[in-house]
């Protein structure tokens, strides 16, 4: 059973959420919130599975809370999902770098949420690596590239070819045809490379490659 947390400060929109997943025989929602303080609380409290967050909210934003939430040793099988609209591209780059797993569109259609919340839970990042890439070229600022990711001294030279072909929108099949290695050695390397550099999935290791400056725009 995934277990859902709903934080959205209108009321329609968050009760439209609760019962569309609440339709679900594989989802429970285990409690809602107005406000990012409050998401952190109760996500806090209930250990949800998977936080359908908001970006614009009072008193503690949704990239806050996402951060607050990713940042917490005790949360770490909780994946944030943000819900945005077209307009905040640069609410979701920040919210990809505070840690959240994806973002989905407020005016998707039942169907696709309920498979946004189920990939989510999987461990998969709602949003390919080559999509993250060209979101962040365009909202990346100058001052933040080749600020250098603290673990990338420890990723082997292997590790760090791995990391900068999954930048680019690579798959582990992708990459273990060009590596001519196995598929589940490429996975391997990646799934290392996430836990050396603390990454929730491979959207924030484009975020890190091109901080770093291994992943420059145009690139």
């Amino acid at each position: 059973m995934i277990r859902v947390l709903v934080v959205d400060d209108q009321t329609l929109i968050r009760q439209a959420v609760v019962d569309i997943l609440s339709d679900e025989p594989d989802i429970t929602v285990v409690g809602e919130a107005a406000d990012g303080n409050e998401a952190v609380t109760k996500s806090s409290e209930l250990r949800p599975d998977v936080v359908l967050m908001d970006i614009r909210m009072p008193s503690l934003d949704g990239i806050a809370s996402s951060a607050a939430i990713t940042d917490d040793k005790r949360l770490g099988a909780t994946r944030v999902l943000i819900l945005t609209t077209f307009e905040e591209d640069e609410y979701v780059v920040a919210a990809l770098r505070a840690g959240a797993s994806g973002f989905i569109g407020k005016g998707a259609e039942p169907d696709e949420l309920v498979r946004a919340v189920r990939a989510i839970h999987a461990g998969d990042a709602l949003l390919s690596p080559a999509a993250t890439k060209a979101l962040i070229a365009r909202h990346l600022k100058p001052e933040v590239v080749l600020q250098q990711h603290p673990a990338l001294d420890q990723l082997t030279d292997r590790e760090r070819e791995v990391l900068l072909l999954v930048a680019k929108g690579q798959s582990n099949q992708d990459i273990a045809g060009g590596l001519f290695i196995s598929p589940h050695t490429a996975k391997t390397h990646v799934n290392r490379i996430m836990s050396k550099l603390l990454a929730h999935d491979r959207a924030q290791l484009v975020i890190i490659a091109y901080e770093s400056g291994l992943l420059t725009p145009g690139t």
